[in-house]
């Protein structure tokens, strides 16, 4: 079983029971379109944790293979996603091909990429938490030329996703990108919602900044 216990699936619903059927009966339709269903996002998440895209491949590819190797032991304790997730992390996680130097540049680069307090009102003053004049965020144009920037800023935005430090970019792709809950979050990465919700805040408000600048530079 290649060292992951397939006690972790759940079946959630008729359909899901009838995929996992077909899987341990090995229908080969059925798996090709659950690889179709889910290695987009997988590469997605993988790439957060290895040092290119052919690597990020790697691990999805031993994601698959230990879903096939596993499926006969399932038991059904959460879903099938959430299982295939967990599994492609801790894959990821133990390759190990990521430059720990390359990373803290990273990290050191973007700790500061939060907000500065100093844009919000203090504790003290009547707007407590708001926005001090002349430092609320420039809004995005709705004129016709929008529709380009719209374009741009989506590529800044994959940009800035790429540049975030290992841990803020998996947590920013899980929960802006698959729209997984916070709850399944904590538990596929093995942290606390409070580290979760910081981990999201932290990757958020740095992309913001990027956007903020590149509209400000582009206005």
């Amino acid at each position: 079983m290649s060292g992951y216990d397939l006690a972790d699936m759940t079946v959630t619903s008729a359909e899901e029971a009838d995929l996992i059927a077909a899987l341990r009966a090995r229908d080969e339709s059925a798996f090709a379109a659950l690889v179709d269903r889910h290695t987009p996002a997988m590469l997605r998440v993988a790439q957060g944790y290895v040092s290119s895209r052919e690597v990020a491949e790697d691990v999805v590819q031993e994601a698959w293979i230990a879903l096939l190797k596993g499926i006969d032991g399932f038991e059904g304790r959460s879903s099938l996603r959430s299982w295939l997730f967990t599994v492609l992390i801790n894959i990821a996680k133990k390759r190990g091909l990521r430059d720990r130097k390359d990373t803290e540049v990273q990290i050191a680069a973007y700790i500061g990429g939060t907000v500065s307090p100093d844009r919000f009102c203090d504790r003290d003053e009547r707007w407590s938490g708001h926005w001090r004049d002349g430092e609320e965020p420039s809004p995005f144009p709705e004129s016709p030329e929008g529709s380009v920037l719209g374009a741009e800023l989506m590529a800044v935005t994959r940009r800035e996703l790429e540049r975030l430090p290992e841990r803020q970019r998996v947590v920013v792709t899980l929960r802006d990108v698959l729209d997984v809950d916070s709850a399944e979050v904590s538990r596929l990465l093995g942290i606390t919602l409070a580290n979760q919700r910081v981990l999201l805040h932290r990757g958020r408000a740095a992309i913001r900044q990027a956007l903020e600048d590149y509209v400000r530079d582009a206005t």
